[in-house]
């Protein structure tokens, strides 16, 4: 998931998030979008985020800060309450004015507890147009907002195990007839940190050359624990012009970006502090078929052609011979 994946708008409204990417609520931009640390227990982290302020009146913005956890194989954030956790551990300006056009570093800290649980711990750090208004309940109403994520490793033992379930095409498809292609693997992460898979796609023909090298997680998605996470990976990309390309636009494709035959898709990745390995294969078939049709068609005309063209051809020398006669 470049890292503008966890760009973000989130509404809530009596304790319902909603997320939507990417963000840029109320015109606010907030940099980085992702955080990544690691610490011991008991350590205090220090980190910054820039705010910019892109409307043309000054503004006042509120933190607030909430949990987030894996729901679903898409990697998208689900937040919580910050009752505990890491959320309670992040200490930041509870608001912040800003000029129009203004541009401003506001430190947080990270205050690790003694007992904190070796693993990962994932929060949010939000900044809004409205302050925090606790509810009944516990509950929190406030406005549009927009934030960065924080990924915690608090050092000590990794528990659980991890590794790869899945590796193929989209619906486990065998057969195209051009590009793109979109691979799909699923990788299970049963430990108490999250897991970037590093790796590549090495795409080789019939002959054992590499028609193509592709990155197995480019946005450097994170999967984390206790979590299946399905990653994506196209063999070119599709553009907005190409989505409807039809018979003729397909044979002018595969003319332009000829591929032809069975094809062999090594995935390779690394993850983990120790560096573990997981590996999978998966083979596919290209077949330019509307191309191929076009080139049959040529060369049957071409065929019947000289066919006509030499038999007028012996006819006429025929013809000759017996005139001469």
């Amino acid at each position: 998931m470049m890292r503008t994946y966890t760009e973000f708008l989130v509404a809530i409204s009596f304790g319902l998030v909603a997320l939507v990417l990417p963000f840029q609520a109320v015109a606010l931009t907030v940099s980085p979008v992702r955080f990544e640390t690691s610490g011991e227990p008991g350590q205090t982290l220090l980190g910054e985020i820039e705010l910019f302020n892109e409307q043309e009146v000054a503004m006042t913005f509120y933190s607030s800060f909430e949990n987030f956890e894996a729901r679903g194989e898409a990697g998208t954030p689900y937040f919580t309450p910050a009752k505990e956790g890491l959320a309670t551990w992040i200490k930041a300006p509870e608001k912040i004015t800003l000029e129009p056009g203004e541009r401003k570093t506001v430190p947080f800290s990270i205050q690790i507890p003694q007992d904190a649980e070796p693993g990962g711990h994932f929060a949010a750090i939000f900044w809004g147009t409205t302050p925090p208004q606790p509810q009944e309940g516990g509950q929190v109403i406030i406005g549009a907002k927009t934030g960065i994520l924080v990924l915690l490793t608090v050092a000590g033992e990794i528990k659980g195990e991890s590794g790869l379930l899945e590796f193929s095409t989209e619906n486990n498809q065998k057969f195209f007839n051009l590009l793109p292609i979109t691979f799909i693997y699923r990788f299970q992460n049963n430990t108490t940190d999250r897991i970037k898979p590093i790796g590549e796609i090495k795409i080789k023909n019939i002959f054992g050359r590499t028609a193509a090298l592709l990155p197995a997680n480019k946005t450097e998605g994170n999967v984390l624990p206790n979590s299946i996470r399905k990653f994506e990976v196209k063999w070119e990309e599709k553009s907005e012009k190409e989505k409807e390309v039809g018979f003729f636009g397909s044979v002018k494709k595969q003319w332009s970006d000829f591929h032809f035959g069975r094809y062999t898709a090594p995935l390779n990745l690394k993850y983990g502090v120790k560096n573990e390995e997981a590996k999978a294969r998966y083979s596919f078939f290209i077949i330019p078929w509307q191309l191929l049709s076009i080139i049959i068609i040529v060369l049957l005309i071409i065929g019947f052609l000289s066919f006509k063209g030499i038999k007028r051809y012996n006819q006429w020398i025929i013809a000759k011979a017996l005139k001469t006669k």
